[in-house]
């Protein structure tokens, strides 16, 4: 291992030395921390395989520090420095939620569409924003600001490093400064790709394109994309451009979830024993725990995690009644799944914009209240840096056994909406919460079905995956039951940023 490299085990340290060659290959020196500039667009992608907990969030953090100390700038899909003699690291992931997720652990990410879209800056604005990057004097002069404004918006941005952040904090809105987004239609140099085992094959061609050098980090024990019969990106890697860490690294303390989910590995186990095996895990440790019914009150930040849809209607459905929400609206509070955006062709500057605020298909949202306008809502979605937005909205209340939902809220066109009180385990990768209700039953079925995904039976990859979303508190729940809850809906507890509404009435008309 270079003597540069921290202190890694064996398997880490072997990733990190053919990493450090690749990007050696393109003028990277991880011993000496410093980078020349890039002599070629040749192609290296490599990928970094392991399941939970063999550490490669800590390697991917080590080596974005390590590539931070050779020089290279981080691009954040907010704003780019245009330094053309500077090398560029981007880390990405596929969604919001999972981009959060790193930067809790301290690791600088942005999601994938932040990095195909590109926002257009007000030249009038720009200036401002190249103020703060360092890379001209102060300005003089800029409209609508006092000097008070701009040493606040200087102040936040040598805190957090974030443009748009230190310009909210001026008193400017995301529309003052950010007229659209374009398509990026130049090539990035570095990019670390976190949750690889999400994409489909059209991004990973995407991102071969804009990255020269792209390392995928992903857990092949996950389910795949559903469009992909059951493979995933990596797999078509081997030898020493596929790098595999083995189960070497845990949580602060040992982590009987991590357990649970290595023990799915062995073949011969069957359900009933796994069951019995969270059972004896929650007697000792009360981060496990066997549930007879669902809670209720935890459903609205973290959802049920399902196999069938079925199930996830059934408890949405239960969730609603228990909480007296009826068909003709939705509580603030309320949580919701992005279904998609149904605008049409004309529209695609907006979808664009909507993308790049964080409003992808599967993105977790929370309902604030109405917008101003009829059809519109107030949003907060998770994970995103300005997370407060009001958008034309089409809302799916599904009910069991009816084949049409039942539409609160339905704009002409605009983002859709499922509920989000219950979500399919596929749906739920790249999340983290930290306390996850896990529906035994749709397991169990899944067992009982008998179907394998990738050489592993199914209901194994849906407990692996399931299991795995919990940071420090797992609940088994064992029963089709729902507790009522102990507390009213709220929104108290989300950041409240306000941005822009992000399509105009106009534009729905």
């Amino acid at each position: 291992m270079d003597s540069s490299a921290p202190a890694l085990s064996a398997d880490q340290a072997s990733a990190w030395d053919r990493i450090a060659e690749v990007l050696g290959e393109s003028g990277i020196d991880l011993v000496e921390g410093f980078a020349a500039a890039r002599e070629d667009d040749d192609s290296r992608v490599l990928a970094v395989t392991g399941k939970a907990g063999s550490g490669k969030t800590l390697l991917l953090a080590q080596l974005v520090q390590a590539l931070r100390g050779a020089g290279l700038d981080l691009v954040s899909g907010d704003y780019e420095r245009k330094r053309r003699d500077r090398r560029t690291l981007a880390v990405l992931a596929p969604t919001n939620k999972a981009a959060s997720v790193l930067r809790t652990r301290g690791v600088p990410a942005t999601t994938i569409h932040r990095i195909l879209y590109t926002p257009v800056y007000d030249p009038e604005y720009e200036k401002l924003a190249e103020w703060l990057a360092g890379d001209r004097d102060r300005p003089t002069t800029v409209e609508g600001l006092t000097d008070e404004a701009m040493d606040r918006a200087k102040r936040v941005f040598d805190e957090t490093g974030s443009v748009p952040g230190a310009l909210a904090a001026a008193g400017l809105r995301g529309s003052d400064f950010i007229t659209g987004w374009k398509r990026r239609d130049s090539p990035l140099d570095i990019g670390f790709v976190d949750e690889s085992s999400m994409l489909d094959d059209k991004q990973y061609e995407d991102l071969k394109e804009i990255f020269p050098t792209l390392v995928l980090f992903g857990d092949p024990a996950q389910l795949a994309p559903v469009n992909q019969s059951g493979r995933m990106v990596f797999d078509r890697f081997a030898g020493d451009d596929h790098l595999h860490l083995d189960r070497v690294h845990r949580q602060e303390a040992d982590s009987p979830i991590l357990d649970l989910a290595h023990a799915l590995g062995d073949p011969a186990l069957d359900f009933q024993d796994f069951e019995r095996m969270v059972e004896d895990a929650a007697a000792r440790d009360d981060r496990v725990e066997v549930a007879a019914r669902v809670d209720s009150d935890l459903m609205a930040r973290s959802p049920v995690l399902v196999w069938r849809n079925a199930t996830r209607i059934r408890l949405i459905r239960a969730f609603r009644q228990a909480h007296g929400a009826d068909d003709t609206q939705l509580l603030p509070g309320e949580p919701l799944i992005c279904d998609g955006l149904e605008l049409p062709l004309k529209h695609r500057k907006r979808r664009i914009d909507l993308e790049a605020r964080g409003l992808i298909k599967g993105a977790q949202v929370v309902y604030l209240g109405p917008g101003r306008k009829p059809g519109f809502s107030k949003l907060h979605v998770v994970g995103a840096p300005e997370p407060e937005i009001s958008v034309s909205s089409i809302v799916k209340i599904e009910h069991p056994e009816e084949e049409e939902p039942f539409l609160p809220f339905a704009a002409r066109m605009g983002a859709a909406f499922l509920h989000g009180a219950a979500v399919t385990t596929h749906k739920a990768q790249g999340s983290q919460w930290d306390a996850v209700q896990v529906f035994a039953p749709d397991l169990y079925a899944a067992s009982r079905a008998g179907r394998m995904e990738a050489g592993q039976q199914l209901w194994k990859r849906l407990a692996y995956v399931a299991i795995t979303r919990a940071v420090t508190r797992l609940i088994w729940v064992r029963r089709y039951a729902l507790a009522m809850p102990r507390r009213p809906l709220d929104t108290s507890d989300l950041r409240a940023e306000p941005a822009p509404l992000t399509l105009s009435q106009e534009e729905t008309e």
